[in-house]
């Protein structure tokens, strides 16, 4: 799971984004998983060792070359994956919520986990492990996002659900969902839908909240 954009709502900066998008990878078991992993190790295979020596280590789509980005989603959609994406209309987002931004996380990452539940999009009888991109320092409130759709995994589903959150550089499909993300958030906050149709075969679903 990743995202792209942020939670601010200050329309008058520059930077702030109009959307923000949540984007999850779905890998229906271990051996789809090590094939994306090894993706992310294929592109730096392809890297001149001028590029490698002034490379992070770590991919991260809004700072690669476009050449790149097109080799990723290349390799990505040979593969048995699902993507699904929550765009949010931030213009759109009640007053209340703007002032909570923890909660407003949660809440469309819950709202995206329940659609993938409700379409049974992946088998809901066994343990299914959901990791996160890190994205908040604060201990309590990773705890408290771990906890709150756990909850509602259980109380809505009744299905076991183990979150983790991780950083890029420990778990490399993160790498490949950020550029998923990026994509989709390029194509509906800039209007530029060229990465995001590379894989339109494999997006499952995409969707606005609150239109």
């Amino acid at each position: 799971m990743d995202e792209s954009g942020d939670l601010g709502f200050d329309f008058t900066k520059q930077k702030t984004s109009k959307h923000f998008v949540v984007t999850f990878l779905f890998v229906p078991d271990e051996r789809t998983m090590r094939a994306i992993r090894k993706i992310v190790k294929k592109i730096f295979r392809g890297f001149t060792k001028h590029e490698l020596k002034h490379h992070p280590g770590v991919l991260h789509a809004f700072k690669e070359k476009p050449v790149t980005r097109k080799r990723l989603l290349e390799e990505l959609k040979k593969h048995d994956v699902s993507i699904l994406s929550i765009i949010l209309n931030k213009k759109k987002v009640y007053t209340n919520m703007q002032n909570e931004k923890q909660v407003l996380y949660n809440y469309v990452t819950n709202i995206l986990l329940d659609r993938i539940f409700t379409r049974r999009l992946i088998p809901l009888d066994r343990l299914i492990k959901l990791v996160a991109s890190k994205r908040e320092t604060n201990v309590f409130l990773n705890l408290n996002f771990q906890q709150y759709l756990q909850r509602q995994a259980k109380g809505n589903h009744l299905v076991s659900l183990d979150v983790s959150i991780k950083t890029t550089s420990e778990e490399k499909c993160l790498q490949v969902a950020d550029c998923i993300s990026w994509s989709l958030f390029r194509k509906h906050e800039h209007n530029d839908p060229f990465y995001a149709d590379i894989i339109k075969t494999r997006i499952a679903e995409e969707r606005f909240l609150f239109p």
